[in-house]
């Protein structure tokens, strides 16, 4: 039993210690985001989070903020036919 627990205790440490992955079905549109980041902001993306693709009156939409290895963090939208896309830093608010 207590193996186990310890087992379980290194396995939960290892789990929270790692960046939370997204999925998209379709990652080119990632690479153009860490792309632009790169370009326009000198930002090396880590990881994406909250991604999310849709539709919009009949047009792609796609959305993500991107973690960059410096510590900032970037919100990223394209509405399609754009190519670019509209990137927002994040900072933090006060209430």
């Amino acid at each position: 039993m207590r193996f186990q627990m310890i087992a379980f205790s290194a396995a939960m440490m290892a789990a929270t210690s790692l960046p939370a992955l997204a999925q998209s079905t379709d990652s080119a549109w990632l690479d153009a985001v860490s792309e632009q980041l790169a370009r326009d902001e000198q930002c090396q993306v880590e990881y994406f989070v909250n991604i999310r693709e849709g539709e919009l009156a009949g047009r792609k939409t796609y959305e993500a903020r991107a973690q960059c290895r410096d510590g900032r963090q970037f919100d990223a939208a394209r509405t399609e036919p754009e190519k670019d896309f509209m990137l927002k830093i994040c900072q933090i608010t006060v209430c």
